[in-house]
Order: structure tokens, then sequence, then C-alpha cells
């Protein structure tokens, strides 16, 4: 059977989610994000361990529809809002709230008001405060809001960082002053009771200034860092997925000769090489460079009276990743390994505190984000939940 799996840890992902309430106001409530099926984790493993969110957010109704069949009771919000006059009615039926962003919707949100006591009531208005990517600009917020209050709504401002992984980049505190300068606006010529909500995982840890009314935590939860320059470890963030296969095949290559396609590593000694059971059909990035590595450990032992025996299979070996990911297979240098064995655990990314990889390094080395690498995992792998 071949063995590629993803483990994820329910209370890692609540650990996390503490982390964000510590950091915190006292009033200022939690939007976290589970889009993207939860950021490739699985919105239904994770749900259990959020409950302790106020609200989750998803970008498509049809995610919202999902949590709502898992029997999340609690608050949905729409991030991208609805996406035709109909599917804001089904929203209103779940009741789901929606963030509000450009004209077609709010004139949807007139011709279909909710019952007095919906949680619908209430949408989240975005305005673009200069990511240029969505919202209404500040000079068109106020008659926006106007419109929306005069017809029964109750409203929670938004916006989005573009560099708030960055702090000291000059856009962050234009952004603050635009959205600080409508929110005051609003409040003095709309609804003094308008509530706020800016910042997201990057946004909680940079600006605490800024945290407001919501927060929409989402990298942070799942233990992979927001920030530029900081880890996740730094962060005390635990990882919720580890990522892992096995050995399915062992040879020793004689130096100058090739390995994988196009034969982009050439041994330069004589080397243990091993095949892994992983490849970018299951998530694992085709692109990594050389700096790219797995953990090796061998497989659990059955426990008896020698302590050493159990240590021995406690020990993990550090092995490169060599030559071209390929759909299903990857090659890692095993020389370093004593006496490697087919079925040896082979861990892709999981916890750097147990000298694994983190899903940050390995994006690092794929030139790209830990975000993109946990979204992007496939079915493939199993999944199991602890």
């Amino acid at each position: 059977m071949r063995h590629a799996s993803i483990t994820l840890n329910s209370a890692a992902l609540t650990h996390n989610l503490n982390r964000v309430i510590n950091k915190i106001p006292e009033k200022t409530q939690v939007l976290a994000m589970v889009k993207a099926d939860a950021y490739g984790h699985g919105v239904r493993h994770c749900v259990p361990g959020l409950q302790q969110a106020d609200a989750l957010g998803v970008a498509c109704f049809d995610e919202a529809k999902q949590i709502r069949d898992l029997g999340w009771q609690k608050g949905v919000v729409l991030i991208e809002g609805v996406f035709s006059q109909q599917e804001w009615a089904e929203s209103i039926e779940a009741k789901c709230q929606s963030i509000v962003h450009h004209q077609n919707q709010v004139q949807w949100a007139l011709e279909n008001l909710p019952a007095a006591d919906s949680p619908c009531r209430t949408i989240w208005l975005k305005l673009n405060t200069g990511m240029n990517r969505l919202g209404f600009e500040p000079e068109e917020i106020v008659a926006v809001a106007k419109t929306l209050v005069d017809a029964g709504y109750s409203l929670i401002l938004t916006s989005h960082f573009a560099n708030a992984d960055r702090p000291d980049h000059p856009s962050n505190a234009n952004q603050i002053k635009v959205f600080t300068d409508a929110l005051t606006q609003l409040r003095e010529q709309v609804d003094d009771h308008i509530k706020a909500s800016l910042c997201n995982s990057a946004g909680i840890i940079n600006f605490p200034e800024c945290h407001f009314d919501w927060v929409r935590p989402g990298i942070m939860l799942y233990g992979s860092t927001p920030l530029e320059s900081i880890s996740a470890q730094e962060l005390q963030l635990k990882p919720v997925m580890t990522f892992s296969a096995s050995l399915m095949a062992i040879h020793n290559i004689a130096a100058g000769a090739p390995v994988g396609y196009g034969s982009r590593f050439v041994a330069n000694r004589p080397i243990v090489k091993g095949i892994v059971s992983i490849g970018y059909g299951d998530g694992y990035p085709r692109v990594v460079d050389g700096s790219a590595w797995v953990t090796v450990k061998p497989q659990p032992i059955e426990a008896d009276s020698d302590n050493s025996t159990a240590a021995k299979a406690a020990v993990s070996y550090k092995c490169p990743v060599i030559g071209r990911v390929a759909m299903d297979m990857i090659a890692i240098d095993l020389t370093e390994v004593p006496n490697p064995t087919v079925g040896y655990q082979v861990t892709l990314w999981g916890d750097p505190d147990k000298s694994e990889p983190s899903v940050d390094e390995i994006a690092n080395s794929a030139h790209t984000l830990g975000y993109e690498l946990l979204c992007r995992v496939t079915q493939r792998p199993t999944r199991v939940v602890i």
C-alpha cells in the first residue's frame, strides 16, 4: 500500500487560535478564515478545533453551505460577498453575512431585506484603502453606507492590508489613516455604532492598535508564519499539518551518475539514494531548489525492555532532496542514514520542534509561500486527525 499521509493536529489548531485570542482586546471578536478548504487542511477536520472562534470566514457560498452542513451554528461571513441576487437570497436563508464591495451587491441587499432579527442585517462594507483589489473608494463610502443604514442594515467597515507582513512598508501607515479617517467620518455622519475590521494574521501581530471590533486570522491558525522575517516557531505557533510518506526503494549511486528527469542532479561522490512515495501529484512542490530536505525516521519498534532500542527508533535524520520532483516520487540522499530500510517514515514538512522541516522552509525552497503549499495539497494522501 502506498504510504502518503497528512496528519492534522486539532490541538495545534486550537492552540494557534488561543494565540490570537491572547493578543487581542477582550471585546474584539475573531473571524477565523477557513476558505480554500481550511487552507488545504480540510474544513470538516478543522471546525472542531475552532469552536472558540466567533465566526468563520469563507470565500464563496458553497463553502458556507458546507460549514452549515457540518453543524456550525455561529456566524459565517462570505468574504467575497455573493455573486448574484439569487445567491443573496440563499445566503439569508443560510444565515450567512456578506461583504459588500460593489454597487450590484448593494442593490441586491436593498431589494431583499432580511428579517429584523436575522444576522444578515449586518453587512461587512468593504473599503479600498490602497490594496486596489476590492471595495468602495473613500469618497464613495459615506453615500453607500448611508443608503444601507437607512434601509435598516448595521455595518462593519472592513478593508485589507497589502503589506502587513512588512511593518515598515509605507503603505501600511497610509492604509491605516485612510481606514480610520473613513471610520470616523461614517460614525459622525451615518451611524455611531458602525464597527470595524482591518487586521489579517500579519496585521494582528504587527498592528495591535488596529484590532478594532473584529480580527480575521488565517494562515497563523494553521501554524505557518504570516511574516516575512519571523518564523512560526518564534511566534509560538504550532503546525497543524504533518505531510509524510515512506521510503519505497533504496539504491547505491556511483559518483557521476545522474538522478531523475533532466539529469539535473549528478552525484559528486558515491551516495545511497532513496525514493519516496510522494510527488507533485500529492502536492509536494515540483520546483524546490537544492535547499529542500526531509526527515527520515525508522518505523516505530515494538516496545521491549531494551531502552536503547526505543531510543534508536526515535532518532531522525536530515536528508536532502535530490533531482527533480516527479508526479509520484522524489529522490533523497540517504548516505548519512545508517542501514536505511524500505518503509522508513519520511516527513516532507511538519514540526520543527521535532527536527522536521516546516512548510515555510519548503516554501522558501520552492520560492513561494506556505499559504500556497498548504492549499495545493491534493486529496490523494490519506488524512488522519489527532
